[in-house]
């Protein structure tokens, strides 16, 4: 019992806002003045305070009411002003005239300017904090950091992984990636944790502020990917274990103290996101193989894949409410199934063959001009076609799945928080996403001879 309840009191503290907005405060991010107090004070009054998950109304002086932030950046030397509206100034707020002063009635050091963070299209959400960032480069290769787990970097790094390095190890690291993201998404559904409270947190980031908060799964792919790599690759390649080592120790760190600096998580959600990731890696890696074997040789591999996928997607959709992590479980799925497809059919037309297993451990080769190009070639070309597909296949999807299920498709952000719409458009867009990158791009790539 006493072991439980100190249990219980580290959770607490792990959970705390306050150890967020701390770090916060390390790396220099600082909200205005007066705005850790900002809540008790509306509290007190009776008007509505930030929230926890969602958008959060303007507290404190938030400007002319647009919902973005102000961001200063520390710089030293003279004093420069912004350019004007198009580099971000704001007419008679910070920065310009009314700002604030020093002691002595000089003016600090600093530049105001205006940041959009990245907004989900189907919330609308928006930063209502006015932001200090005193340390650029922190602020900068965080940004880096939790980019490390959204959709840009995957539609970069897998594609570039199977159609440049090793599509063997680049199937089995998306088998391992839906799973960890497929039980992360439906565990924060299942603990409905919402997001560390702002004030005392600042928002650096709202894209997934409507989500839950336990488990941090950008923690969860951040660790999965870079350990599933080596644990793939070691043996399979020759290098140094060293290297590996360094390359899990720096992309988890970098992922996991990212979603902190951005307040969009506390220690304790990203603690149980690596720890989390951990076990699902224990417990599915034995059977990756088995897993991808299915998927390359059984004769109806992809109708089950297929229909397995769904039915998950359609339970992962009657866990909770609305909110964006239902589409993303949709879109995760999706992908995963069109890559099984597309491998399926690779398998059987015999293109993109495995080495065989005489030939390990393979030998990196050496980079030469030719090769570099090729690969860089192969990458912008193929990431240039996989968006075109995503488009298209959008704008396919949604206004048929409207008509089918007589919807009225007049606001897209409403008819797409429906899982009649939401479900087969995510789907299906990702799952021909998927598809073309392990398929109709490589039948590309052989056609004008880059494979």
């Amino acid at each position: 019992m006493a072991l439980l309840q100190r249990l219980a009191r580290l959770a607490a503290y792990l959970q705390d806002p306050q150890k967020v907005a701390d770090f916060q405060r390390l790396c220099g991010v600082e909200g205005p003045p007066g705005w850790a107090a900002s809540l008790p004070l509306a509290e007190a009054r009776g008007e509505p305070g930030p929230l926890a998950n969602g958008s959060c109304p303007a507290v404190n002086g938030g400007g002319e009411g647009d919902g973005w932030p102000r961001l200063r950046a520390a710089a030293g030397g003279e004093k420069r002003r912004p350019k004007g509206l198009g580099n971000g100034a704001i007419p008679g707020g910070a920065g310009g005239e009314g700002a604030p002063q020093q002691e002595d009635g000089k003016e600090p050091h600093q530049i105001w300017g205006r940041r959009q963070p990245r907004r989900n299209s189907l919330t609308g959400e928006a930063a209502c904090q006015e932001i200090a960032i005193r340390n650029p480069f922190l602020y900068y290769l965080f940004n880096l950091g939790t980019e490390l787990g959204n959709e840009l970097f995957y539609i970069l790094f897998f594609p570039f992984c199977i159609w440049n390095l090793d599509a063997w190890v680049g199937r089995r690291l998306i088998i391992v990636w839906v799973w960890v993201m497929y039980l992360g998404q439906c565990t924060k559904d299942v603990i409905r944790w919402p997001r560390p409270a702002s004030p005392p947190v600042v928002k650096l980031e709202v894209f997934y502020n409507s989500e839950y908060s336990m488990p941090s799964t950008h923690a969860m792919s951040g660790t999965a990917i870079p350990l599933a790599l080596v644990l793939l690759s070691y043996g399979r390649w020759q290098y140094p274990l060293m290297y590996g080592l360094i390359l899990v120790i720096c992309w988890c760190s970098l992922v996991c103290f990212s979603r902190i600096y951005m307040g969009m998580h506390s220690i304790l959600d990203v603690i149980a996101g690596f720890l989390y990731a951990i076990l699902i890696l224990v417990v599915f890696h034995p059977a990756v193989d088995l897993i991808d074997n299915f998927n390359l040789t059984f004769k109806h591999a992809p109708l089950i894949i297929i229909s397995l996928h769904l039915a998950l997607g359609v339970f992962s959709f009657t866990l909770d409410t609305w909110s964006t992590s239902r589409g993303d479980t949709a879109q995760i799925l999706g992908c995963g199934a069109g890559v099984a497809c597309g491998s399926h059919f690779n398998y059987m037309l015999g293109l993109m063959q495995d080495p065989s297993p005489d030939t390990l451990p393979l030998i990196p080769p050496s980079i030469t001009v030719t090769l570099f190009g090729k690969a860089i070639l192969r990458l912008l070309i193929g990431v240039v076609l996989l968006l075109l597909t995503r488009i298209v296949m959008k704008k396919i999807t949604i206004p048929l799945a409207c008509k089918m299920f007589s919807i009225p498709c007049d606001d897209i952000r409403q008819a797409r928080q429906l899982m009649e719409v939401e479900l087969p458009y995510r789907y299906i867009t990702y799952g021909m996403v998927g598809f073309s990158l392990m398929f109709l791009v490589p039948c590309l790539f052989l056609f004008i001879g880059l494979s």
